[in-house]
């Protein structure tokens, strides 16, 4: 709460934020995310950029520590948006896993695409499945991005491991994971399929390669009993998707686009004629983008309650709410 009061407290004072002194049109709403080179905030940046050329919104991207620092920021009204995993934001709302208290309001707004995720490792290092993990080293920790330790756990499920298995090795965050990879520090590093990060890897080491994983029923329940939105999805290779060298399953989640409750529905409607409107251009900035679909975009998770805005869109434009994955 002190770090809501101080950053709100700040953007006052630059005149970033005085919602009740100009009309919803002028006011600058912003999208939190990650750190730059984080997958999310590259997408939110292509949304934000879309919405300023396109909506007429005032739309700024706003980088935090990780995931926790930005679902606050939302939820204490610093922020308007925030794009997730669905998981997490599941975690945030009910004050669980690496939350302390509960985040009450976070209001989904979309679906925005699957995000497989995986661990990859160099090229030359002759490992091609995540239970080829066992005895190597794996990072852990993540005192800066908790989240992946939830994720890490259900890869390494889908691969027949767990921690005890593997040489647990801390990093602090998502970005310099893989740099500890690169320098040889760890053996296996943690991303997304398609993120930038993974291209500068592979490029200074000579080629990188995600590992596969088991995908049966079996460990389909195992990584369930981690998140309980988690799935399997098959990736197939194409130039954005550095390090996926055949057609692969990837344990998986669902990217959310998430609203404060504190936002109107005008805004909320603002912004999704633009991700929808403009979805070709916006997969044309970010390939795997190119995945968000209207028909698809409104569906139900365990838990969580859609903005108003978001309900009167969809009603709007004839989707109906569909079951969960």
């Amino acid at each position: 709460m002190r770090l809501a009061k101080y950053l709100l407290t700040a953007g006052l004072a630059l005149g970033i934020a005085a919602p009740a002194a100009v009309p919803a049109s002028a006011q600058v709403l912003s999208i939190a995310t990650p750190p730059q080179g984080s997958v999310w905030n590259t997408m939110s940046s292509v949304i934000a950029s879309q919405a300023r050329e396109n909506g007429g919104l005032r739309m700024v991207v706003q980088p935090y520590g990780g995931n926790a620092q930005m679902m606050q920021a939302v939820n204490d009204t610093v922020a308007e948006f925030s794009l997730n995993d669905v998981n997490d934001v599941i975690s945030a709302l009910e004050g669980s896993g690496e939350y302390q208290a509960a985040m009450p309001n976070l209001r989904v707004i979309a679906r925005i695409n699957p995000f497989p995720v995986g661990l990859y490792v160099k090229e030359d290092s002759g490992l091609k499945q995540v239970a080829d993990l066992a005895g190597k080293s794996v990072p852990a920790g993540w005192d800066g991005f908790p989240i992946a330790r939830s994720h890490i756990t259900a890869i390494l499920a889908a691969g027949g491991l767990t921690w005890d298995d593997v040489d647990k090795v801390p990093v602090p965050e998502l970005i310099r994971g893989s740099d500890d990879m690169a320098s040889g520090r760890v053996d296996s590093a943690f991303f997304a399929v398609g993120g930038p990060k993974v291209a500068e890897i592979d490029a200074s080491v000579g080629g990188v390669r995600f590992l596969a994983v088991d995908a049966n029923q079996d460990t389909l329940a195992k990584i369930r009993a981690v998140r309980p939105a988690f799935y399997f999805s098959e990736v197939t290779p194409a130039p954005p998707r550095v390090g996926v060298k055949e057609p692969m399953m990837f344990v998986t989640w669902d990217n959310i686009l998430v609203a404060g409750a504190h936002v109107s529905n005008e805004q909320v409607k603002s912004l999704l004629s633009v991700v929808f409107d403009s979805k070709d251009a916006i997969g044309k900035a970010y390939p795997p983008l190119r995945a968000l679909d209207l028909e698809t975009a409104y569906r139900a998770y365990p838990g969580l309650e859609y903005h108003p805005g978001a309900v009167a869109f969809f009603e709007e434009r004839g989707v109906e709410l569909s079951a969960a994955e």
